[in-house]
């Protein structure tokens, strides 16, 4: 009930934000209609269309947005055609000819005299709902990232609603009080002609602007007002334990993640634990949590704590395109392979980033690929992560006999006291002649350990969601096509597009061969999560490193003249560099459409 009272208020100061200035040409241009039978039902067309598209765009994916994307396209045809009613009588009536019956009537509302009909009004509601694209401040963001982790229901839509609802409820006051000037101004002088054609001009300019992407690119960053601190206020009043999402629930990768955080009680505050073997025995942090929240199991029929009883339980949370659960992969399957005769049962808790990580073919083959035998979970709502109030990516818990969380470590590093955390709960079951601890763990590949000392980049993001230091001229279009322009030179850490490309929220998609991405970077390693195209087609790739063709610091997966090919969503290693580390800028350019870019990580 909170979160929809701070939803319906969120939505209500979008009035306040010029994201609303595209739809408002819409709104007003039904100013002395009939507010029930004009303007009532458009506002609520207006809020079905919008809870609906947003909905289908936090849980679904690339998908998602091509329906919007062809809504849009429909509703500026037939938003556009209402304008070009409004501003001639003529072109009104020459226009209806060939719609004898649905086009006379959707266009009759907005003629002069008309009285606007029910449906009518309620179809115009829903196209400028498909046009309607808000500013993201903190409570859409709250929404609309527990919808990403929690996965489509019905709350989430009616969220969505209650948000809408409150734009449409600030929409239906400024509306009435904007009927009342119409109605002043009709009966003077011949004004309501040349106001219904004023209005009509502003329509026309509303589809221009959206059709060109003012509406998601230049009006956000021309803010005058801007409601975020707003919006912060209400959560912090309303909410106080509702803290503003940071693009998703995972946790940076790149050399923050490699020190890791090895705890002991730390869940409920404790100290963070010596480096050396304990002695004594690892504090109790909670109960192992029902693992049912998985929608399929992998390598096992599915699990639950209790079945689980009298086993020694490693939990590692992790997902297929992360690296720095990769490069932790091989310790934990050296532990299952050492102990498990023992009583170690390792649970892998697959919880995705990206949409694509969701495909159980994609993690089957992902588990096949990297030799994991081990049972898997696939968490792809998020249920057992939040059970385990779990934050990071990797993580691993450690579980005694008796269900109950013993310890817990973040991040990459400090592998040998976690084996030492596992041979002590090991041996508290009794188990006894336990194999000598491993060492000599052989990483290599991509799963080879990060350069710590000399990696100067950070995790990047290609969509705008959560996108960082863009250096492409004129910014970001969201989720429309675009010709990007070749960039001045790049300093440290930034980057760009060039060709042509669709920024969606946690994407790039190239439309056409040619297409460049490049990195201004310092680090040893370079990888890049890519996709194939959407028909699944492998799309061939070349990469150059200082112009050139990287030679020798050319990556696992292209070869020395920097050819590559992405057949597959994964985590690509395309470059380790043989001969030092310094400032060096990475060009890839793909020969086919289609790929489909997501983050990159170094090491």
């Amino acid at each position: 009930m909170i979160i929809a009272v701070l939803a319906f208020l969120g939505g209500a100061l979008t009035i306040l934000s010029p994201c609303i200035l595209p739809v408002l040409p819409f709104v007003f241009a039904r100013s002395g209609q009939s507010f029930a039978r004009s303007t009532a039902p458009l506002l609520v067309g207006m809020a079905v269309a919008f809870s609906g598209i947003a909905t289908l765009a936090a849980v679904g994916g690339a998908w998602a947005v091509r329906i919007n994307d062809y809504g849009r396209m429909l509703a500026l045809i037939l938003l556009a055609v209402s304008g070009l009613a409004l501003l001639s009588e003529h072109a009104a009536a020459w226009m209806t000819r060939p719609f004898v019956a649905l086009g006379n009537r959707l266009l009759s509302a907005n003629g002069p005299g008309a009285g606007g009909g029910v449906f009518s009004s309620l179809v115009f509601g829903v196209a400028t709902g498909f046009l309607w694209a808000p500013c993201a401040g903190p409570i859409l963001g709250l929404i609309l990232t527990g919808a990403a982790i929690n996965g489509p229901s019905t709350q989430t839509t009616l969220l969505l609603f209650a948000y809408a609802l409150g734009g449409i409820t600030s929409l239906a006051v400024a509306t009435l009080a904007g009927s009342r000037v119409f109605a002043a101004l009709k009966g003077s002088f011949g004004a309501g002609e040349w106001l219904r054609r004023g209005l009509g001009v502003a329509v026309i300019v509303a589809v221009i602007a959206i059709a060109l992407g003012w509406d998601t690119g230049v009006l956000t960053r021309l803010s005058l007002t801007s409601t975020n601190r707003i919006e912060q206020s209400l959560i912090d009043v309303i909410h106080p334990d509702a803290a503003p999402p940071t693009g998703g629930a995972a946790m940076p990768g790149g050399p923050a993640m490699t020190a890791g955080a090895m705890t002991g009680g730390a869940m409920a505050g404790g100290a963070m634990m010596s480096n050396k073997a304990s002695s004594s025995a690892p504090p109790i942090e909670g109960e192992l949590p029902a693992l049912g929240g998985a929608v399929a199991w992998l390598n096992s029929s599915p699990l639950t704590p209790e079945s689980l009883r009298g086993k020694v339980v490693m939990i590692d949370f992790w997902t297929y395109s992360c690296i720095n659960c990769l490069r932790a992969l091989p310790y934990v399957k050296t532990w299952y392979e050492r102990y498990r005769a023992q009583g170690l049962v390792v649970i892998g808790v697959h919880s995705p980033e990206f949409a694509f990580e969701k495909s159980e073919a994609n993690v089957r083959r992902a588990i096949h690929d990297l030799g994991i035998t081990y049972p898997v979970a696939l968490d792809n709502n998020y249920a057992i992560w939040q059970a385990f109030n779990n934050k990071y990516w990797p993580a691993h818990y450690f579980i005694d006999v008796n269900g109950r969380i013993r310890g817990h470590h973040f991040g990459e590093g400090n592998y040998d006291e976690s084996e030492q955390q596992i041979r002590q709960l090991l041996a508290e079951a009794g188990a006894d002649h336990l194999p000598a601890a491993a060492s000599n763990i052989r990483n290599d590949g991509v799963q080879a350990a990060a350069d710590e000392k000399d990696v100067g980049s950070p995790e990047t993001y290609v969509g705008y969601e959560r996108a960082a230091k863009f250096a492409s001229p004129g910014d970001f279009v969201r989720d429309q096509p675009r010709l990007y322009a070749e960039p001045p030179a790049l300093e440290l850490n930034q980057w760009a597009l060039t060709g042509n490309w669709r920024v969606e929220a946690d994407q790039a998609v190239s439309l056409a061969s040619g297409g460049t991405v490049r990195f201004r970077f310092h680090a040893r390693d370079l990888h890049l999560v890519l996709g194939p195209g959407m028909d699944g087609k492998a799309v061939r790739f070349r990469v150059t490193l200082d112009g050139k063709a990287p030679g020798p610091d050319h990556g696992v997966d292209i070869d020395a003249g920097g050819a590559g090919i992405a057949r597959e969503h994964r985590l690509y290693q395309l470059l380790r560099q043989s001969d030092g580390v310094r400032d060096r800028t990475f060009i890839i350019e793909f020969l086919d459409p289609g790929v489909q870019v997501y983050s990159f990580t170094f090491g």
